[in-house]
């Protein structure tokens, strides 16, 4: 049977011993080419991983009169990333907004700043519709 580590409660102070502590004395190997504490200088940023397509629609339909940005379209991408992305543009816009069948809709005409925020996640925007 394991024996179960407790806390004390007298007040006596806790031993612990850092998991960490043998890493401290492993060296782990430099780069000759470089001064330590230095990023090589030769190397791009990566370019932006294009994504596809997606397209951004103005509605107005059926919805009491009210303005709401569609964002449709997103291939390959599944429902966890498209909720973060969702909250990304609701708080970048200062509204609220939803994830309905595999669309991203935000409260009232807010299309440049999920144009903006599409094209630094990698997509690229297009502004279809009115």
């Amino acid at each position: 049977m394991k024996e179960k580590k407790r806390l004390p409660i007298s007040g006596e102070p806790i031993v612990w011993t850092s998991p960490f502590a043998a890493l401290r004395n492993v060296s782990l190997p430099s780069d000759p080419a470089l001064p330590p504490g230095d990023a090589p200088r030769d190397a791009a940023p990566a370019p932006k991983k294009n994504r596809g397509r997606v397209d951004i629609i103005r509605q107005t339909a059926h919805r009491g009169g009210k303005t709401v940005t569609v964002v449709s379209g997103f291939i390959g991408i599944g429902l966890p990333e498209k909720e973060a992305l969702a909250k990304e543009i609701q708080k970048s816009c200062g509204t609220g907004g939803t994830v309905k069948g595999g669309q991203i809709e935000i409260q009232g005409d807010q299309r440049e700043a999920v144009v903006h925020i599409l094209t630094n996640a990698g997509f690229r925007p297009v502004l279809a519709g009115g």
